[in-house]
């Protein structure tokens, strides 16, 4: 056993993020999720659509298939260097079918604020409110 004092400090870091979106359906809520997953990054106006990437997932709930559905995009943002401002979602039992449109990472014009690592399970929520559904999480930044 050590006779010294432990050794410690404190040290900054960064929050995470939530994400959330609404829509009359689980995929306009997802579609909603997902643009609020861009606007964590840069102002979604900013983006042009000029390429398309079509994502599918399947999961056995709509809760899980949120996470997949956004952790594909965040590997496509990170892989592919895109950022995306506007999604097609169809979610059908346990599968997503997804379109996102966006283009390469312009760092000048879209002046990244932060890099998303990952859609967590933590705040993870896709319920029906009222007449509106909601689906959020937060994103590891």
């Amino acid at each position: 056993m050590s006779s010294r004092e432990p050794r410690w400090e404190h040290f900054s870091h960064e929050a995470d993020i939530g994400v959330r979106g609404f829509g009359a359906t689980p995929a306009e809520a997802f579609e909603g999720a997902a643009m609020a997953l861009t606007a964590v990054v840069t102002d979604p106006a900013r983006v042009a659509l000029r390429e398309t990437v079509e994502i599918s997932c399947e999961a056995p709930d709509l809760e899980l298939l949120l996470v997949d559905w956004l952790n594909a995009l965040i590997y496509e943002m990170s892989a592919h260097g895109m950022l995306f401002g506007r999604f097609e979602v169809t979610v059908e039992g346990g599968r997503l079918q997804g379109r996102a449109h966006g283009e390469p990472v312009d760092p000048a014009r879209h002046q990244p604020a932060v890099e998303v690592k990952g859609a967590t399970f933590t705040g993870l929520k896709v319920e029906r409110r009222g007449d509106e559904w909601m689906a959020q999480c937060v994103v590891d930044v």
